[in-house]
């Protein structure tokens, strides 16, 4: 029988730990993409987020760039450029442009959200919510501008025209999930964060999909948070820092990554705040063994195709071990998974 195997993927917003610079984190994140390639990581995605002085990954084509120049196997690409930002024939000439440099290994998810607050939003783009209420017709738009047929056409993406550049759908509702399925093309859920509609959305995409050039079956992948470590103590202390982040993001405070500590119980209480609590949902930590058990558990419910991991850890060598570690979960379980096809 065919084997079956679930990708793992990695999902980087270049967050900036307290005390270091940009600099530092960009070539970490580099540092971090070379060894998810040599763990057999099937692809590796910026974010797109503005006005965030924790943030690095403002611009996803230059860090793609940045990442494929100095790897050599390994899918790089947005996860996602937030389309209603730009305007898509840019974007149809950026990533067809890396599409040369790089053939084969180039992604362009795109996402509706404007991966900021909306006074930022506006001074991105003015006309930001016209251009969110038209995400559909400004997909179809980047379709065109890559298709061999917008040869003829009097407004062309040259350099894009012909380039293998698969297009993903990303979401955090169900909205995208209704057009992923229309387009038939692969759909990523932000479920690191956005948990509320994981299940309704992938029920949605499975039962409208509908079979494209680009796919003939429904693809799925989920964000989720995972932290591992040698041990579940150890693991929960890097939890402490993905906490405290949600609750800057809840609370409005723009800081630096914060180091990992103690899980005392003032932090066990903030989990338990039903906003914090809906968005560490899909947060899994813990060691080799707590993990695997957790993700085969999320696996057998979503029936996800792929994995795209976040791992905020403050320090890059915990992230680096952490990836390392998860990868080997994720072999055993592909492992079990077709000796049970096969049996």
């Amino acid at each position: 029988m065919e084997q079956q195997r679930i990708a793992y993927s990695i999902l980087e917003l270049a967050l900036v730990p307290k005390g270091s610079t940009i600099k530092e984190t960009l070539n970490n994140s580099l540092a971090l993409a070379k060894e998810a390639e040599a763990l057999d990581y099937q692809r590796y995605w910026f974010a797109e987020h503005h006005n965030a002085n924790y943030l690095g990954s403002n611009a996803p084509s230059i860090l793609i760039g940045y990442v494929a120049d100095n790897t050599d196997k390994i899918r790089v690409g947005s996860g996602g450029i937030m389309l209603p930002n730009h305007s898509p024939l840019v974007i149809a000439e950026q990533f067809g442009t890396l599409a040369h440099l790089y053939p084969g290994r180039i992604d362009l998810g795109l996402g509706r959200a404007p991966g900021t607050d909306q006074q930022t939003a506006r001074a991105i783009r003015s006309d930001f919510m016209q251009a969110a209420h038209s995400f559909p017709q400004e997909v179809n738009k980047i379709q065109q501008y890559f298709s061999e047929e917008n040869k003829v056409a009097q407004v062309r993406a040259s350099i894009a025209e012909g380039t293998d550049v698969p297009l993903y759908i990303l979401g955090s509702s169900t909205d995208s999930a209704h057009l992923a399925a229309d387009k038939g093309l692969p759909y990523a859920f932000a479920s690191h964060f956005a948990t509320t509609h994981l299940m309704n959305a992938l029920r949605i995409y499975r039962e409208e999909f509908k079979p494209s050039p680009s796919l003939n079956k429904p693809y799925t992948i989920a964000g989720v948070n995972v932290f591992v470590a040698d041990t579940d103590r150890e693991a929960e202390m890097l939890f402490t820092t993905l906490i405290k982040m949600f609750v800057g993001v809840l609370t409005g405070v723009s800081d630096a990554l914060q180091p990992p500590a103690e899980m005392t119980d003032d932090l066990k209480d903030v989990t338990k705040h039903p906003a914090i609590n809906q968005m560490l949902k899909y947060s899994f930590y813990g060691s080799k063994e707590t993990v695997k058990k957790q993700i085969s558990e999320f696996l057998d419910v979503t029936k996800v195709d792929e994995l795209i991991c976040v791992t905020p850890t403050f320090d890059i060598k915990d992230r680096i071990k952490s990836i390392r570690m998860f990868a080997e979960i994720m072999g055993e379980i592909n492992k079990e998974k077709n000796s049970v096809v096969n049996a």
